[in-house]
C-alpha cells in the first residue's frame, strides 16, 4: 500500500510508516497542488496537517485513497461529507499535543496581560520607558473559557492555579465536566463576556463558531477585557477585534491563528497591545513527537482494517470502549453477512434491537457494523464503517434502534424485504467469545467459522445421514453440526461448520437431495 506524507511529521512518525512492510511511504513536503492531484490515484493514505486542502476537487482524483490522516486536531482543511460518502476514513490525533496548546494558551495570555512582547521592543530600541507598561495581575480574576473541551480543561486546571476563578460556556458537553473543572457553567455566551476579566476561546471552527465573537459580543465585554486565541483562526472576527482594542474595550490580545494562514494578513499584527505568534501551539519537541507516531499509528490501523479510536467520521470511541465492544462489532458484521448469503433480497429496513449491556455502548457504531454486513457484497463500492450509513439512507432503507434493559446481552437484527421479516441474533461471552443463537426463526447456539453449510430442510427421519454421507463421498469434513425445529412449518434448519470450501458440484449435489428446501455456502 501506498502512503504519501505532504507536510510535516516528526522523523519518527515517518520511520514507523516506513517500518510496515507493505507499506510504500512517499515524503513529498513541498509537492505543488497540480502534481499531487496528478499522483494522488496511486496511493492508499495522505498525510496531511493543516495546510494541505483535502476538499472534493481532491476526492475527484485519489479514486484508491482510504484514509486521510490529521496530524493534529483540526480537520477544517478537510471536507468531511466528501470522505464519507466514498468510505474514506479521516483520523486525526487529539490528545498528542493538547498540553502543548494549553501551555502556550497559558504563555499567551500572561504576555498580554503584562505587556512581554511591548516591552521587549521598548529595550530593544534602547529606550528604558515604563510607562504604558503596567499590567493586570490573574489572582482574583475571572477567566472565561468558551469550549470546556480537552485543551479548555487543561488551561482550566492551570490558571486555577494562578488563583483565577473559571467561568465556562459549553453548551455541548455534560454538567459534569463543569464539576470536573470546578468551573462556573455559564448558560449562555453572553453570561461569560459580562463577567470575565480574561477570555480563552478552544472550539473547533465550524459554520456555528465560525465569527463566534464579534463587534456585538465585545460591546457585552467588561471593559479592559483581555482576549487568547489558540484555536482556529476566525473565531474571533480579526477587524471587530482591532477595532475593540483602539476603542479601549479590549486591553490587549494573545492571538496564535490568523484567518488567512499561512499568509500574514491581519489587522492585528500592526497593534502594540496584540501579541501575535504564527500557529505555534503545538509546536514543541514533544508535541511533535507524540503527534507523528500517534499519526502514523492511526494510519497503519486503519489500513489494516483495524478500528481506529480517532477516526473524525465515526463516532468516537475511547480505547476502553473498543476493546469491550469489538467482540460485538465483529457480530454485528457477521449477523449481517448471514442474511445477504441466505436471503439475497433487497432489503427494506433494518431494525435492530439492543437488549442488555450491550445497550449501553456506543451503538451507532455497532449499528453501522450490522449495516456492513449487509451491504459489503452487494455493492461494488466500498463499504465501511465510515459511510455503511450513508449507503442504508441513499438506498431507501429504513434504519431503526432500539434498547431494552435485560439480564442477558443481546444483538438482533430484524431485516425487511419483499414483505418478509429475516431474524438474526447473537450475543458475546467475555470479549471476542462470539455466538449466533438465531436464524430466521432458528435457535441454535452457534460459533462462526470461515466457512459454514447452511441447510433448510423437511423435518423427517434420515436427513442428517443423507447429507453427512454426500460430504463424506466428497471429502468434506464437517467440524460441528447443529440442527433446529420450527414447529410452525414442520421444517428445519442444519447449520455446519466444514474445514474447507465446500464447491458448486457439492452443492448442487446436496441441493438435489430428498427433502432439502435449500442449501447456501456462508463464508465470513
Amino acid at each position: 500500500m501506498k502512503i504519501i506524507v505532504t507536510e510535516k511529521i516528526s522523523d519518527k512518525g515517518v520511520a514507523l510508516l516506513q517500518a510496515v512492510p507493505d507499506f510504500d511511504v512517499d515524503v513529498r513536503f513541498d509537492i505543488e497542488r497540480e502534481e499531487l492531484l496528478k499522483i494522488i490515484p496511486e496511493y492508499d493514505a495522505i498525510v496531511v496537517r493543516s495546510v494541505t486542502k483535502i476538499n472534493e476537487e481532491f476526492y475527484k482524483h485519489a479514486t484508491n485513497l482510504k484514509v486521510v490522516g490529521r496530524a493534529g486536531n483540526g480537520v477544517d482543511n478537510i471536507e468531511m461529507e466528501g470522505a464519507t460518502k466514498r468510505g474514506i476514513i479521516v483520523v486525526n490525533t487529539p490528545e498528542s499535543n493538547i498540553v502543548s496548546a494549553a501551555e502556550h494558551t497559558i504563555g499567551l495570555l500572561l504576555s498580554s496581560a503584562r505587556n512581554v512582547v511591548k516591552a521587549h521592543k521598548m529595550i530593544e530600541s534602547r529606550v528604558w520607558d515604563r510607562t504604558g507598561l503596567k499590567g493586570s495581575e490573574l489572582l482574583g480574576k475571572t477567566l472565561g473559557i468558551i469550549g470546556l473541551g480537552r485543551i479548555g480543561g487543561l488551561v482550566a486546571t492551570r490558571l486555577q492555579a494562578f488563583g483565577m476563578k473559571i467561568v465556562a460556556y459549553d453548551p455541548y458537553i455534560a454538567d459534569a465536566r463543569f464539576r470536573k473543572y470546578s468551573a462556573e457553567k455559564c448558560e449562555t455566551l453572553d453570561e461569560l463576556l459580562e463577567q470575565a476579566d480574561f477570555i480563552s476561546i478552544h472550539t473547533p471552527k465550524t459554520e456555528e463558531t465560525f465569527d463566534m465573537i464579534t463587534a456585538k459580543e465585545f460591546a457585552k465585554c467588561k471593559r479592559g477585557v483581555r482576549v487568547v486565541n489558540c484555536a482556529r483562526g476566525g473565531l474571533i472576527n480579526e477587524n471587530d477585534l482591532a477595532a475593540a482594542i483602539k476603542e479601549g474595550i479590549v486591553a490587549s490580545a494573545g492571538i496564535d491563528v490568523l484567518v488567512d494562514e499561512p499568509k500574514p494578513i491581519s489587522p492585528l499584527i500592526d497593534l502594540p497591545e496584540c501579541v501575535l505568534t504564527p500557529h505555534l501551539g503545538a509546536d514543541t519537541t514533544e508535541a511533535q513527537d507524540n503527534v507523528g507516531i500517534a499519526i502514523a499509528e492511526e494510519v497503519i490501523a486503519a489500513l489494516h482494517g483495524e478500528m481506529v479510536p480517532n477516526a473524525v467520521n465515526l463516532p468516537t470511541l475511547q480505547p476502553t470502549e473498543l476493546k469491550e465492544m469489538q467482540g460485538y462489532l465483529t457480530l454485528g458484521e457477521y449477523l449481517g453477512k448471514l442474511y445477504y448469503q441466505l436471503e439475497k433480497a433487497a432489503v427494506e429496513k433494518v431494525e435492530i434491537i439492543y437488549t442488555g449491556e450491550v445497550a449501553e455502548m456506543e451503538t451507532g457504531m455497532l449499528t453501522r457494523a450490522v449495516l456492513k454486513g449487509v451491504f459489503e457484497p452487494i455493492l461494488k463500492e466500498r463499504v465501511n464503517y465510515v459511510n455503511a450509513a450513508l449507503t442504508a439512507e441513499s438506498r431507501g432503507v429504513d434504519v431503526i434502534e432500539s434498547k431494552h434493559a435485560g439480564k442477558h446481552n443481546l444483538l438482533e437484527a430484524k431485516i425487511h424485504s419483499k414483505g418478509n421479516i429475516f431474524t438474526v441474533a447473537g450475543t458475546v461471552f467475555g470479549e471476542k467469545e462470539i455466538r449466533v443463537i438465531e436464524i430466521d426463526g432458528y435457535q441454535f447456539d452457534l460459533t462462526p467459522a470461515p466457512f459454514m453449510l447452511v441447510a433448510r430442510n423437511q423435518d423427517k427421519p434420515g436427513m442428517i445421514g443423507q447429507i453427512g454421507t454426500l460430504l463424506g463421498a466428497s471429502k468434506v469434513n464437517i467440524a460441528t453440526m447443529q440442527v433446529s425445529r420450527n414447529l410452525k412449518d414442520g421444517n428445519a434448519m442444519m447449520f455446519m461448520t466444514v474445514d474447507s470450501e465446500v464447491g458448486k458440484e457439492t452443492l448442487k449435489l446436496l441441493q438435489g437431495l430428498d427433502g432439502i428446501l435449500q442449501v447456501n455456502l456462508v463464508k465470513l
